[in-house]
């Protein structure tokens, strides 16, 4: 049993790499006992970091065979290994050198499902967060991005099928009833993101033409005989693909696109650069057999694994404490797409009632953290509702504050600024602050600071001034890493309901920032003033769950029967 703690990783203790690889060359030799991996690295120190500068490299249960800097034997006083670090000592004095790594694994007795394993027959791969350091030693960081080639070697009869990222190059055959194949992916990558998977599968071909006209070839790859259950999967991905040129102006940048969809893969699904990996129940699915529920989550999990072809993996995390960035974001595209798809209203319910069951407890329990945290100890323990949901969430009300044009304008620049680079949440904001000359800092705090807002409310109507006050006080409240909280920018969508069931309109409002039917909430306390208004109207709150927030609200019980009956939302 293991009874250390763990290291604590602290956001603010984050430095780049004195290394990074540009270039990764990799030969897999394919045995289920006994794999032979050889990595061969472009290795480049950075401008500003001293020569002889030890390079260290990450493991995890691995066995080196063989090592090497620019083809000739690296010498035993040279480098330390373990099977968990290499460190190269005594590095070149040239700014870049090839390091030639050979490494043996055994992906059958893989039981922990990361890394490279064997599993019914098929060798699979997972990687997200930490798995390719159980592959070869590595820079296992999101921030070390290369451009990979990969060659697979194994038994035709037993894997006849060999994937990899990217676009397939070289085939042939090899001695003994092997066979290889080469594939290379022009787009630089951090390691977490490399796949492999190799075995014998069925799958459903089809073809997809981009918006600038160039053809894609798809394929489902799933166990022999249930090809034709993942044609509504092949069909969702076409729907995703279209949809994220005409509303992101986001086209797929590859040759080929695969997606692997097996029994047992253990992470539900993942979205490795061309080479999506699935278990197969969110894949595949027919008439007789599935719900309407199985429909809509293959329909979302498709949409978005792809989506993160640009947010998450054209555009990465600088570290693990930015996962917010890739996972928030492309929820809330995955959101959009399908409330485009299907009932904007009903999905938006649906969002609301995973939110408040799943999210809002976390952030209301010992566990509670922000959407991007400071300190973790084990990574894979912060893929949580809070970082997917509330995340999100965060990115929705950007585009309340802002609205669908500049929302539409700042994405365009974070796509054009970060594409190929390790981004931060800082770098997301300050693209909605160039398109818009607004200040977000406040609203950072959505980022920053765990716990859900509690906003109370109370109305009174004067009908001789003709003035509705709106009295709107909003505390956070204390979570067990913080006690003190600061206030948060809070986008409340909100309605004056009159008596015939329409929307009321004022003549003047003054005690807060009010622009489009959004009050800005920024102050402890605020005081809202509404003229105009002849005949007490009914007050609409939180319209759209415009904020993820709880409201206490001193509202008649005839007025929560007209706005059930009434209200526009």
């Amino acid at each position: 049993m293991r009874t250390d703690t763990g290291q604590v990783f602290r956001l603010e203790d984050y430095r780049p790499s004195d290394y990074l690889i540009p270039e990764t060359r990799l030969h897999f030799d394919l045995s289920p006992d006994r794999t032979t991996v050889v990595a061969d690295l472009l290795v480049e120190r950075r401008a500003n970091v001293a020569a002889g500068t030890p390079l260290v490299l990450q493991g995890d249960g691995l066995i080196l065979k063989r090592l090497a800097i620019d083809a000739r034997p690296v010498e035993s006083g040279a480098c330390t290994h373990t099977p968990d670090r290499l460190t190269i000592d005594r590095p070149p004095a040239e700014p870049r050198f090839r390091l030639t790594i050979e490494t043996e694994i055994a992906p059958a007795a893989n039981l922990a499902l990361m890394g490279l394993y064997r599993s019914g027959g098929v060798y699979c791969t997972q990687c997200e967060a930490e798995g390719f350091r159980r592959i070869t030693y590595f820079l296992d960081r999101p921030d070390v991005l290369s451009v990979y080639t990969v060659r697979i070697e194994a038994d035709r009869a037993e894997a006849p099928l060999l994937l990899s990222n990217g676009n397939p190059r070289e085939a042939g055959a090899l001695p003994g009833g092997r066979h290889f194949r080469v594939w290379h992916d022009p787009f630089p990558k951090p390691s977490y993101l490399f796949a492999l998977v190799a075995g014998d599968l069925g799958c459903l071909k089809d073809r997809f033409v981009t918006a600038s006209g160039r053809p894609v070839e798809l394929g489902i790859y799933v166990e022999h005989g249930k090809e034709e259950r993942a044609a509504y999967a092949m069909d969702a991905l076409k729907r995703s693909m279209r949809w994220d040129e005409e509303v992101f102006g986001r086209e797929y940048d590859l040759e080929v696109f695969n997606i692997v969809a097996v029994s047992d893969f253990n992470m539900g699904a993942m979205e490795n650069k061309g080479l999506n990996i699935f278990n197969d129940k969110y894949v595949l699915a027919d008439a007789d057999t599935a719900t309407d529920t199985d429909f809509a989550n293959i329909e979302a999990i498709i949409a978005h694994e792809y989506f993160h072809n640009w947010t998450g993996n054209r555009i990465t995390c600088r570290d693990w404490f930015q996962l917010c960035l890739k996972e928030g974001l492309t929820v809330f595209r995955d959101h959009e797409f399908s409330a485009d798809q299907r009932s904007r209203a009903v999905k938006r319910i649906a969002e609301v009632r995973t939110l408040k069951a799943h999210q809002f407890p976390e952030d209301q329990g010992p566990l509670a953290h922000p959407v991007r945290p400071r300190r973790y100890r084990e990574i894979n323990n912060f893929y949580t509702a809070t970082v997917y949901e509330k995340g999100s969430e965060v990115v929705r009300m950007i585009r309340t504050i802002l609205g669908a044009d500049l929302f539409r304008k700042g994405m365009d620049l974070y796509f054009e600024r970060h594409d190929g680079d390790a981004a931060t949440v800082e770098d997301f904001l300050k693209v909605f602050e160039d398109v818009s000359g607004k200040d977000l800092s406040q609203f950072a705090l959505w980022y920053h600071q765990a716990g859900t807002p509690n906003l109370s409310v109370s109305a009174s109507h004067d009908p001789a001034a003709g003035e509705l006050v709106v009295e709107i006080e909003q505390s956070v409240p204390q979570t067990p890493s913080e006690s003190r909280k600061r206030l948060m920018h809070i986008p409340l969508a909100f309605g004056l309901v009159g008596p015939d069931g329409r929307d009321m309109a004022y003549t003047g409002v003054e005690g807060a920032t009010v622009e489009d039917g959004i009050i800005h909430l920024k102050r402890r306390r605020h005081v809202v003033r509404f003229s105009g208004i002849g005949e007490r109207p009914a007050l609409s709150l939180n319209r759209g769950f415009s904020a993820p927030v709880t409201l206490s609200a001193a509202q008649r019980a005839e007025d929560r029967y007209f706005l059930a009956r009434h209200d526009s939302d």
